[in-house]
């Protein structure tokens, strides 16, 4: 009887020992499993974050700028390269040694779509010359984003949207805080007056627009004190303005345009206009026509004490001209901003996503403003 109950004993224990063995292995199988199943898990994870990653960087948007060595087109290019940064996607930036070289700018835009990139954008020097490349990139499907003075007159559909200061509303904002300077030097005048406007070139809409807002306001503006006004100079200013034509008048407005982007030529134009007695103001409409006017009057002495100088845009000699009284004051736009919004949108047009025109916007400042926040933020060197 004992023997029987040993054996039962011994056999119960060795059944207890096996269950227990068999727990054991089936427990460390699962946790082989578990462990096997979330490196999967992890490394599917990594692979994907990886592919998105590199999804991102290989978003190519080609940005075609007027130029290149201003100061202005280096403040657009900081603000694209801020965009691109946000955004993860590779910015390639190009434009002509010269804002006359329309041929060379041509072979940049060709570069361009031949690389087939997401997005371009375009700042076009001339838009008839570029047509062939932009029509290569609306067959290709590149969306085209203008900016700065945009691509006017392109084929329809080929820009999707712009980034741009509303350049007439610029000029137009120079002229009304210009002519309280000069409005009573033109009602207390008994002889005719005379208001040169400095243009750099007569084919890009930025510098046309602008020309044309400061004209058209100033005339407005001069007209409504009751006074005459005609405009006289380049053939493209003078048609496309609202101002009547001629050379007499109680204010004439004298508009001069180079014969190429060339910084001597400017201050040529600069110097001709100084040297008419009659001259009370002068406009530039951009950086290179303000400089050339603060440098045609080095000799002359004119600018802050008989001729009222205004020009367009920022940089170092604009900005030391005002705080030294030279010039009265200018108008900047917001490069920076500019160049921020073109990567932006052509990375949402790039996408399919819907995309507007974007006014970058325009501000007047002087020696009293200009080291304010909201004016110093789009003032370059």
């Amino acid at each position: 009887m004992k023997k029987n109950v040993w054996g039962v004993l011994i056999t119960a224990a060795m059944m207890a020992s096996l269950t227990a063995g068999c727990a054991s292995n089936s427990s460390t199988n699962d946790v082989k499993t578990t462990a096997a199943a979330e490196s999967k898990t992890k490394e599917a994870g990594t692979q994907a974050a990886a592919e998105a990653a590199k999804g991102k960087e290989d978003m190519t948007v080609y940005m075609v700028a007027k130029g290149f060595q201003s100061q202005y087109w280096q403040a657009v290019y900081k603000g694209a390269q801020k965009a691109s940064g946000e955004l993860g996607v590779h910015l390639e930036f190009q434009g002509p040694d010269s804002e006359s070289d329309i041929a060379q700018q041509v072979q940049m835009m060709n570069n361009a779509v031949q690389m087939k990139p997401a997005a371009i954008g375009l700042a076009a020097l001339d838009v008839s010359a570029l047509n062939d490349s932009i029509k290569s990139s609306q067959d290709a499907k590149i969306p085209i984003i203008g900016f700065d003075s945009g691509v006017p007159d392109a084929p329809k559909g080929a820009v999707v949207a712009n980034a741009a200061t509303d350049n007439y509303k610029a000029g137009e904002v120079a002229a009304e805080n210009t002519y309280p300077l000069i409005k009573d030097l033109i009602a207390k005048s008994s002889k005719s007056v005379r208001i040169g406007v400095l243009n750099q070139d007569a084919t890009s809409e930025s510098i046309i627009s602008r020309g044309l807002g400061f004209i058209d306001k100033i005339t407005e503006l001069i007209k409504a004190d009751g006074k005459t006004v005609c405009i006289t100079g380049n053939d493209k200013f003078v048609s496309d303005s609202k101002t009547d034509k001629g050379n007499s008048a109680d204010v004439i407005l004298d508009v001069a345009v180079p014969s190429k982007v060339e910084a001597s030529l400017m201050t040529t134009d600069a110097q001709t206009i100084l040297n008419k007695e009659d001259t009370i103001c002068i406009f530039a409409s951009n950086q290179k026509t303000g400089e050339g006017l603060i440098t045609g009057d080095e000799n002359l002495g004119r600018l802050g004490k008989d001729v009222i100088g205004v020009a367009f845009d920022s940089g170092t000699m604009i900005k030391d001209a005002i705080k030294s009284g030279k010039l009265a004051g200018a108008v900047t736009q917001a490069p920076v901003e500019i160049g921020y919004q073109t990567v932006k949108l052509a990375v949402a047009a790039a996408k399919g996503e819907s995309v507007a025109d974007v006014d970058t916007g325009s501000q007047w400042y002087n020696k009293d403003n200009m080291d304010s926040s909201d004016i110093s933020q789009n003032l370059y060197d």
